[in-house]
């Protein structure tokens, strides 16, 4: 996005020396004066791709790329986010923030109003499908004649379908979901289960949901390329100008490809790996430490085997996408919080210690769940996303005339729920959105896992 050209613009507008520069109907710093302050706000939506909360910190492949930007910079961000798309730009021009830092459409229309910058992303609409069928995957759109794609009422996914629908001259069986208890993700994990054959996704979208699923085939395009990028005010050129240097000087680095392959190449899942026993007495080589630390927290010494092998395999320098480490998968912050330093993360011992005092802290927060068989679930359920979405669950759940105490078919249905803005946006959730997939899948394993622990080890 840089040129010579427009680079003697923006050195001009920087020292005052045209009267080119374009209008906007709002005052609001540059990047010179938000350097002075030290402060950059920004606005974003809440999302897998652009911004959540995971474990009690930020996260989103939108946000770490922001987050390094700023750090270049020295900047603290500030983050407000939006319903939807059209209000994000309504946000910017009132000065609510300085940054709209998504992916957001690039159209003529956008440019009027608007500085595009970041990089820009060519991001075509796919078929999603299964890999692992008796069917070969399709690899041709006039393949879909006589098929079942499903989509949601009246999104882009829906109208490019009905479109590609016409081109062919009919023929695919459109089904479509008008639910607002269904999220895009919702009907990509519904092709990986079997459940349906067919959905249509944005491609990164689909990228990342396969570090979920891995049985996913997403090579097949049915949309010409939808441009998109980051955006600021047109009073903002020099922002502009500083985030396009940034990606330019950055995204060969490998801690950018770092982001990218924790978001779209890790596995957010753990395989399918069977329990190991070594003998009828003993579950790993960690069991005295096991056994020692579960006492005082009066746990079965099993159930903190069960998370350490869903966490790491027993593998004491395991490191999950999101930087969770060590036997029990702590984040380095929580570590130091219960005394075991980041650089001692692989320290079985001291790793097992530090989960034990967390899991106490998680025993309290939920003390109001009077039975201890459901208490563990939640307590589980928030060893893994953190505190702040099971209170929301529960707070939801609450609400709608569910029990905020018990986990099956209650709280674990509006913790699902979160995935979509009608629930995530209700002024009982604080942690605002949250994909379920994995959490449901790690209180369900867990708790399974202990189950066998129990039958097989004494």
């Amino acid at each position: 996005m840089n040129c010579p050209e427009k680079n003697i613009f923006l050195l001009l507008l920087a020292f005052g020396l045209t009267t080119c520069a374009p209008k906007s109907n709002v005052t609001g710093d540059d990047f010179p004066q938000m350097v002075e302050k030290g402060e950059l706000n920004v606005l974003t939506l809440s999302g897998s791709m652009s911004y959540f909360i995971y474990k009690g910190k930020p996260r989103g492949y939108e946000y770490e790329l922001l987050s390094d930007f700023a750090e270049s910079r020295n900047l603290k961000i500030h983050v407000k986010l939006a319903e939807n798309e059209a209000k994000l730009i309504e946000m910017l021009e009132k000065d609510e923030g300085d940054l709209i830092a998504c992916n957001i459409p690039l159209t003529n229309e956008g440019k009027e109003q608007l500085i595009y910058c970041g990089r820009e992303v060519i991001n075509p609409q796919v078929l999603v499908q299964r890999s692992n069928t008796e069917e070969t995957p399709l690899k041709d759109v006039t393949e879909l004649i006589g098929k079942e794609v499903w989509v949601i009422h009246n999104t882009k996914y829906h109208k490019r379908l009905e479109n590609l629908n016409n081109e062919l001259g009919g023929g695919i069986h459109i089904r479509v979901i008008d639910k607002d208890t269904v999220s895009v993700e919702d009907l990509i994990e519904m092709v990986s289960k079997g459940k349906i054959s067919y959905t249509v996704s944005n491609e990164d979208l689909a990228k990342l949901n396969k570090t979920y699923f891995q049985n996913l085939t997403i090579s097949l395009k049915i949309s010409h390329p939808q441009r998109s990028a980051w955006a600021v005010r047109k009073n903002s050129p020099l922002l502009a100008s500083a985030i396009d240097k940034w990606f330019d000087e950055n995204e060969n680095t490998p801690r950018y490809q770092r982001i990218i392959k924790r978001y779209f190449e890790m596995s957010k899942m753990p395989g399918d790996e069977p329990a190991p026993i070594l003998n009828a007495h003993q579950i790993s080589p960690f069991d005295h430490w096991f056994k020692a630390y579960a006492s005082p927290i009066s746990w079965d010494w099993r159930l903190l085997a069960s998370i350490a092998f869903q966490e790491s395999k027993f593998h004491t320098d395991r490191v999950s996408w999101a930087g969770a480490t060590g036997l029990m998968g702590l984040m380095p912050e929580t570590a130091e919080a219960f005394g075991l330093p980041a650089d001692q993360l692989e320290d079985p011992e001291g790793n097992i210690r530090a989960a034990s005092g967390l899991i106490k802290r998680l025993n309290r927060s939920f003390s109001a769940i009077e039975d201890p068989n459901e208490r563990i679930k939640f307590i589980v359920a928030a060893y893994n996303s953190g505190s702040g979405h099971i209170y929301d669950a529960q707070a939801l759940a609450e609400k709608y005339g569910k029990s905020p105490y018990i986990w099956a078919g209650n709280v674990e249905e509006y913790l699902k729920l979160k995935s979509l803005p009608e629930y995530y946006n209700d002024p009982v959730c604080k942690q605002g959105y949250y994909r379920a997939t994995e959490t449901l899948n790690y209180v369900r394993n867990v708790m399974e896992r202990w189950k066998y622990y129990q039958e097989k080890v004494k």
